[in-house]
This record gives C-alpha cells, sequence and structure tokens, in this order.
C-alpha cells in the first residue's frame, strides 16, 4: 500500500483518480480550496481531505507531514482569453494556479520521498501545443512539462520519477465548460459545440476519466520505473 497525494481532488480528473487509487487499497488524501467537492469524492470510502490552496507556498509545506510515495499534481484552472483582452492579473493568477502550484507540491513531495517514488503531473495537450485564446493557460501547462522534464533529470539517481500526463478534452466539468463557452460565442446548439471542441481529437469524442486515470495509475505502477521526464498524450491521436 502506497501514501498517495493528489491535488485537486474535488472534481472531475483529480476525483477520478483519487477513487481510483482509493479503491485499489491505497492510503489516500486529496487536496483542495473546497471542502464540498473533496468530502464528495471521499464519500464512502477512507480518503482524506485536506483543505489547501496550491499557491500558498506554507499551506502546501504544511500539506507534507509525513512523506507520499505517490504525489499527483492535479489542480489547474483556465479561462479562455485572446492575449489583447487578458489582463495582468488573470495571467498572473493561471501560472501561479497550474505552473508555481506543480512547482510548490513537487518541492515539498520530494521531502522524504525514497526510492521508488512518483511525481506525475497532469499537464494537458496545452504542454504541447500553442491554442487561440488560452495564452495563459499554454504558457503554464508548458511550463509545467518543462519542470517535469527538469526535475526527472534531477531524481533520476534516487529512484524517484516525474512525469506528465497530458490528456486533450475530458469529459469533466472542465471540458463542458469548454462547450458551452463555445455555444455562447458562436451561438450554436450543445451538440455542434461539442463537435467543435473535440475536432482535433482525431476519435471525435470526449475523453473519459477513466482512460486519463490508467495512465497515471501506470505511470505511478513499478513496472513504469523506467518512465521518466516523459509526456504522456492521452488524446486520441491529437498529439
Amino acid at each position: 500500500m502506497s501514501r498517495v497525494l493528489v491535488t485537486g481532488g474535488g472534481s472531475g480528473i483529480g476525483r477520478a483518480v483519487a477513487q481510483d487509487f482509493a479503491a485499489r487499497g491505497h492510503d489516500v488524501t486529496i487536496a483542495g480550496r473546497r471542502m464540498d467537492g473533496l468530502e464528495e469524492t471521499a464519500q464512502g470510502t477512507d480518503i482524506t481531505c485536506r483543505s489547501v490552496d496550491v499557491t500558498d507556498e506554507a499551506a502546501v509545506d504544511a500539506l507534507f507531514d509525513a512523506p507520499f510515495d505517490i504525489v499527483v499534481a492535479n489542480a489547474g484552472a483556465g479561462k479562455p482569453s485572446r492575449v489583447a483582452d487578458l489582463s495582468l492579473q488573470q495571467w498572473n493568477d493561471t501560472l501561479a494556479v497550474n505552473l508555481t502550484g506543480t512547482f510548490l507540491t513537487f518541492r515539498a513531495g520530494l521531502r522524504g520521498m525514497g526510492q521508488g517514488g512518483r511525481l506525475i503531473a497532469l499537464a494537458s495537450t496545452a504542454s504541447l501545443q500553442g491554442g487561440a485564446n488560452i495564452a495563459a493557460y499554454v504558457a503554464a501547462k508548458h511550463g509545467v512539462l518543462g519542470l517535469v522534464r527538469s526535475l526527472a533529470i534531477e531524481v533520476a539517481r534516487g529512484g524517484i520519477t516525474c512525469n506528465a500526463v497530458c490528456p486533450g478534452f475530458v469529459d469533466t466539468d472542465m471540458g463542458q465548460a469548454a462547450v458551452t463557452g463555445v455555444m455562447e460565442r458562436l451561438d450554436v446548439d450543445r451538440e455542434k459545440a461539442e463537435r467543435m471542441v473535440v475536432s482535433g481529437n482525431p476519435m471525435r469524442r470526449m475523453i473519459s476519466t477513466d482512460e486519463v486515470t490508467a495512465a497515471v495509475r501506470f505511470l505511478a505502477s513499478p513496472e513504469a520505473s523506467m518512465v521518466n521526464g516523459h509526456a504522456l498524450s492521452v488524446s486520441g491521436g491529437e498529439i
């Protein structure tokens, strides 16, 4: 049994990952800003909930009062905006939660992590390509992948790996928000908006949380001990 931390565990991918680890008998802790979402994830399980803002250095450090074997940095957010309309505050906030939050989580996660430890970031296909109207999110996720690739080299001799999972549009609240945004901007119905959102995926559908969770589970496994500094695209061939 491993001790597992999942940030952003109150919804979406983080919820699915945490519940999967818990169902397999691991000791799981989830962290996030909204305790109600965390408690909903934990319902009926032994998952531990911690209310934490991943951009708060002291709060993140306090999470690691005991070492974790597997740390999944999943917390993230982003809103569409053209660069010309993007405020400095929006830019800074997007980088803070996606990039700085991952840095703080991984830095603290290394404390006490031993041989076989796993650091896994949810980095998105936005870490591998550009996209109109999401420049801040793309820049942050490119930064996450750069962090992963650099940290992988630093920790390799200690038998620790650091990798990224890079999903396309996943059928979560965040994915559906993207569909709703297209509906509002282009005045189209939901079916057409969803087709437009997933048009970059050759399989032409949303990705399930189970498909992303399977990728995380693999990278956390002993069988992935020689997979390090890798960006695992879960995107139907988009990347």
